[in-house]
């Protein structure tokens, strides 16, 4: 059977076929309204189980001096969840084209519940390793099918805007928004609330509990019969596509190894170069990296994907270049700058990614092709900040972190220039 006919299969009618009576038209405007609301809860709920994937960045330098770990045993702990959320991504992440949306997020929030026990619970580096792998479980059965599960309802509850920006800059800030806010948070209560390795994790288990509940009352967008009939394929892109898909991917990972930077080494090197030892003050430097990437969604998010990309790749760069500096000049406001400016580039660059991402994807394989591209980019969180902190054992950090920006913001400037290319001449 073609893709053609899985994805006309797998579309949920909004309101059923034939003439449009009164009767009808209440039935599809109850509908829409429906999947407007599922809308928002599966935003939030994406949003949510970000955060708490991030919840750990401010904490590390309290888990290192209480069990006295280097920089390469941080970094490795928090990477483990790049390892769980690859294996997520690549085995289970096509499941929602086969048996539905909400039957994959509902799996991950109890999973990232789970993970959350775990982690309040069992705080050695065991407990924490555990931990952190249910985590990247969770959050690959989400990331992917969350995207999509945004895309269908938008197009489900506004079927008048096939090609709305709306769902891809939703999905991109609930991810990279809900990122930030989960070091700020957890900052905030190491801070200022006791136990501050337990109360975060517990905090976040309640919020996330609530939010199954809800998301068990949004609608089904997938045609659920297809799983007793025949399946889709896991990883299909439009014919022609592949080296477009290609070029994202790689945008993708340059983006999230700068985020992978912050999240594992920044609260370190907060502390260590600045001398600061609060827990909210090495949580708020990771958030505005998360927040400006967000906000520059928002704010820019309307361009062209050229336009995205290119504004994205001027930024980068900065960010990075101030990120060197302050190590050389450490001043707070010189890494918050830093922070902002390269969480704002990386922002953009990952929303053109993810953009052109959909955009290659069979209509019948859409989760199954942005989870491959997730597992590229959640690679892209994990080995480059591992190397980093493997070469700063036998390096100097400041020569070694000017190498590391010129190598992240040329190989982002060569994918840009790459996906650039490429749209000009579909574009021709």
């Amino acid at each position: 059977m073609s893709s053609a006919t899985h994805a006309a299969r797998r579309r949920t009618p909004a309101s059923g076929s034939g003439p449009r009576t009164p009767r009808h038209r209440a039935r599809s405007r109850q509908g829409r309204a429906s999947h407007v609301s599922g809308f928002r809860i599966v935003a939030a709920a994406f949003a949510s189980l970000m955060a708490f994937g991030t919840v750990p960045t401010p904490l590390w330098p309290l888990y290192q001096q209480r069990d006295h770990f280097g920089a390469t045993t941080v970094t490795i702990a928090y990477a483990v969840m790049v390892v769980g959320a690859a294996f997520s991504f690549r085995s289970l992440g096509h499941l929602s084209d086969r048996i539905g949306r909400r039957r994959v997020i509902v799996p991950a929030l109890l999973v990232a519940i789970a993970a959350a026990a775990v982690l309040a619970a069992w705080p050695a580096l065991p407990g924490l390793i555990v931990g952190r792998f249910l985590t990247g479980v969770a959050v690959g059965l989400m990331a992917s099918t969350a995207t999509a599960y945004l895309t269908d309802l938008h197009h489900a509850a506004h079927p008048d805007r096939p090609h709305s920006p709306v769902p891809a800059l939703v999905s991109t800030a609930a991810n990279l928004g809900g990122l930030a806010m989960g070091p700020l948070l957890a900052g905030a209560a190491a801070q200022w609330l006791p136990t501050p390795l337990v109360t975060s994790y517990v905090v976040f288990a309640a919020v996330m509990a609530a939010f199954l509940v809800l998301v068990l009352s949004s609608p089904e967008t997938v045609d659920v019969t297809l799983f007793d009939g025949d399946r889709p394929v896991r990883f299909a892109l439009r014919p022609g596509h592949g080296a477009a898909f290609g070029v994202a991917s790689s945008i993708g990972f340059f983006a999230f190894a700068v985020m992978g930077l912050f999240s594992s080494l920044g609260a370190i090197i907060v502390r260590g170069q600045l001398g600061i030892s609060s827990s909210f003050i090495a949580g708020l430097t990771t958030f505005i990296a998360f927040a400006a990437s967000a906000l520059a969604q928002l704010a820019l998010g309307r361009l062209t994907q050229s336009r995205l990309l290119a504004v994205g790749v001027l930024l980068f760069p900065a960010g990075l270049a101030l990120t060197a500096l302050s190590l050389y000049d450490p001043k707070l406001w010189l890494v918050v700058t830093a922070a902002g400016l390269a969480g704002a580039g990386a922002g953009l660059l990952f929303k053109g990614a993810v953009s052109q991402t959909v955009a290659t994807a069979d209509p019948a394989s859409r989760a199954g092709v942005l989870a491959v591209f997730f597992v590229i980019a959640y690679l892209g969180l994990g080995l480059p900040s591992i190397a980093f902190s493997l070469v700063i054992q036998h390096a100097a950090l400041r020569p070694s972190m000017i190498g590391f920006a010129s190598a992240l913001s040329l190989g982002a400037a060569v994918a840009v220039a790459l996906a650039r290319r490429g749209a000009i001449g579909t574009a021709r």
